[in-house]
């Protein structure tokens, strides 16, 4: 380029076309439009490249930390056979103190075993919320493989075949609406936060009022405090 012109001056940059050439392979307009593509491009994936990689390590951490969770929640939707086993030891041992006039053996709670309301409730809402957690992380990662392929360099080619190239992935990126995919990416984790906290409310009712209270109003306990 000569000392003096505009980066935006191509028409100092590229001297004129042949009559006939405007759209020929090695035509001036070809590596103009390349260079408006590329700074199109590189301010549309650095944004797209800051949302994906922010949601892919939230997604992460927040799939594990309630994979523990749904661990020990779900332990609540089966019968407990430890609490049965002593259960039924305690009544062989209760028929056996009394001299074998208990005539029929004890029976197994397990037959009639059904989780609590609240059990049902928290651990629907949890396995909801880290499907959604996943699929987020899922389409994340598929979304961040497209944009690397987006931008792979194409080599030994002319510059009308690179634009054509180029328009061609942006044309795939609008009819397979990937701007929209990456626009809901974050609602799907809202989505998957706001189950998992339904869930924790339940869950501390559950345990403990007053502590459900407190984590339901955190503002008034402060001011109380």
């Amino acid at each position: 380029m000569a000392s003096g012109v505009a980066p935006r001056d191509y028409k100092a940059r590229y001297p004129p076309d042949p009559y006939g050439q405007e759209m020929s392979d090695n035509a001036r307009i070809w590596p103009i439009y390349l260079e408006e593509a590329a700074d199109f491009d590189a301010n549309m994936l650095a944004e797209w490249r800051d949302t994906i990689d922010v949601l892919l390590v939230f997604a992460g951490l927040f799939s594990a930390v309630l994979t523990t969770f749904v661990v020990q929640t779900s332990q609540n939707m089966q019968p407990d056979y430890s609490q049965e086993s002593a259960f039924l030891l305690f009544e062989i041992l209760k028929a056996t103190m009394s001299n074998g006039t208990q005539s029929s053996l004890p029976s197994s709670h397990t037959t009639s075993f059904s989780p609590s309301p609240s059990d049902e409730w928290i651990n629907s809402l949890w396995f909801v919320s880290l499907t959604l957690s996943l699929i987020t992380a899922l389409v994340t990662v598929l979304v961040k493989q497209w944009l690397h392929q987006y931008v792979a360099v194409v080599s030994d080619s002319s510059a009308r075949d690179r634009a054509r190239i180029r328009h061609m992935r942006f044309a795939g990126l609008q009819t397979w609406q990937v701007p929209m995919i990456i626009g809901l990416l974050p609602v799907l984790l809202h989505v998957s936060l706001a189950l998992f906290f339904a869930g924790l409310a339940i869950f501390l009712f559950s345990l403990d009022m007053k502590v459900a209270w407190t984590f339901s109003n955190p503002a008034k306990e402060n001011v109380a405090l």
